[in-house]
């Protein structure tokens, strides 16, 4: 204990909790391979890929990346293109361009911050981040807070501050900070992977938790009612129509501008009104036919964190290339891979490869 702790056991001694956390991390913690190194490049990727994304889907891309960009100089070098291309399925886009930003940041300053302040200063990353970053690669005194600390917290300490909520993120950060030892890194990884499995959202084995003697939230019977949610926004529902033109091998995409939605990425023909695309300017009515402009799928559904999009598939077969609208462009289906597209454009894929 003492070898392993060092100067950490004088102050766990007098914080049962921390000391609970660093004896559970050093039994339980995960193996992932982004813990078997201190190098920041390779924690700042899994950092940000595990945002808003589970670990078992994390890993393979974390991986993905660290083979084709195995330095920051190497995805500052990449085109956005091709790190969308690289992100695609993870979602939540602005991620991806956030991370080539931040490398580009990296290599003009000539290595990888090692101070809160200068690692906060990086596209896309936020206090929970710097704090993960700065503890793990640099040894610096910063406690993490993510959704699995603030549920260890809550429940432990009967916290009814509804999450989510400036006063629970000055609460509970002010708390974690006082519960950290020396070892930053040890108690911060132990905190997330405590939360992940053992203090699970979801029917939690309290039976079997070291810190059930402690725990308000098992003695006060609110383990399901803790921590307390902010109420959640509003879901907005969102329709609009797809059409995949085939044209002799061939197919239209555009590439979505900024201030909506899948920036960046590449979408085919979409129109909010069929009835309005079929007579727009730009396509005459006898370039229609029931046999080559048909609906594929209707009412496909596709959730974003606060829309729900609802999107009705076509498939339109002209004999001869029409005019396409501004913005749009000829490019053979064969090379559609090498465009990063959203999750609602693969769908429309599968529905047409089916036929």
């Amino acid at each position: 204990m003492l070898q392993k702790y060092g100067k950490n056991l004088i102050f766990a001694l007098v914080n049962p909790f921390t000391d609970t956390i660093l004896r559970w991390y050093a039994a339980n913690g995960r193996d992932l391979p982004w813990r078997r190194t201190q190098n920041p490049y390779a924690v700042w990727l899994s950092e940000i890929i595990l945002q808003q994304t589970r670990i078992a889907q994390g890993t393979a891309y974390w991986q993905r990346f660290m083979e084709r960009f195995p330095t920051v100089e190497s995805l500052a070098q990449a085109s956005e293109d091709e790190v969308l291309r690289l992100w695609e399925g993870l979602g939540y886009y602005s991620r991806a361009r956030n991370l080539h930003a931040a490398a580009k940041q990296i290599v003009a300053l000539g290595s990888f911050p090692d101070s809160l302040e200068g690692i906060r200063g990086l596209k896309g990353v936020g206090d929970y981040t710097a704090a993960a970053i700065g503890s793990i690669c640099f040894g610096l005194p910063a406690a993490v807070v993510d959704g699995n600390v603030y549920r260890v917290l809550a429940r432990h300490f009967g916290i009814a501050t509804p999450v989510g909520t400036t006063q629970a993120k000055k609460e509970f950060t002010a708390l974690a900070q006082k519960l950290l030892p020396e070892d930053a890194s040890a108690f911060n990884q132990g905190m997330m992977d405590f939360g992940a499995l053992q203090c699970t959202p979801q029917n939690p084995d309290c039976a079997a938790c070291p810190l059930q003697s402690s725990c308000n939230a098992l003695r006060t019977g609110r383990v399901s009612l803790l921590p307390v949610k902010k109420a959640p926004t509003a879901v907005q529902e969102r329709h609009f129509n797809y059409i995949y033109v085939r044209c002799n091998g061939h197919t239209a995409i555009r590439r979505r501008g900024p201030g909506d939605i899948w920036q960046g990425l590449y979408e085919p023909l979409v129109s909010d009104d069929v009835s309005e695309f079929y007579f727009s300017q730009s396509f005459t009515k006898n370039q229609f036919s029931e046999t080559t402009f048909h609906l594929l799928k209707k009412g496909v559904r596709h959730q974003l964190t606060h829309r729900l999009l609802v999107a009705d598939f076509y498939l339109w077969e002209p004999v001869n290339r029409p005019e396409l609208p501004e913005g749009y462009f000829w490019i053979k289906e064969a090379e559609l891979d090498l465009y990063a597209k959203p999750r609602l454009f693969e769908l429309l894929l599968e529905e047409v490869i089916t036929l």
